[in-house]
């Protein structure tokens, strides 16, 4: 079994920072991409930002270069999104999503989501 429990979301108001976090834990093997995604009110989930196993190699949505800044920590199997200088438009819920190898097998994994209401 492999759990993802997120943090850090809530209201800003626009320019302002939040900083998410996601927590694998269960018993895993090894973790190899983690990412950060997110859903704005009748839009589709699109990816945000994702990060490679060695933490080496990194890709965000163009919307977020600049100012959005993905990192993880594999001894505490988390990944982070830092999140600077937001916008109105930055505004979903924003899902973690982890892959790796665990006890089950290969895994590919949702966290629960977490709010990010960003204000004018």
């Amino acid at each position: 079994q492999v759990q993802l429990v997120e943090s850090g979301g809530g209201l800003v108001q626009a320019g302002g920072s939040l900083r998410l976090s996601c927590a694998a834990s269960g018993r895993i093997f090894s973790i190899n991409a983690m990412g950060w995604y997110r859903q704005a009110p009748g839009k589709q989930r699109e990816l945000v930002a994702v990060i490679t196993n060695g933490g080496s190699t990194t890709n965000y949505a163009d919307s977020v270069k600049g100012r959005f800044t993905i990192s993880r920590d594999n001894a505490k199997k988390t990944v982070y999104l830092q999140m600077n200088s937001l916008k109105p438009e930055d505004t979903a819920v924003y899902y973690c999503n982890v892959q790796g190898v665990a006890t089950i097998g290969v895994f590919n994994y949702w966290g629960q989501g977490t709010q990010v209401t960003v204000s004018s």
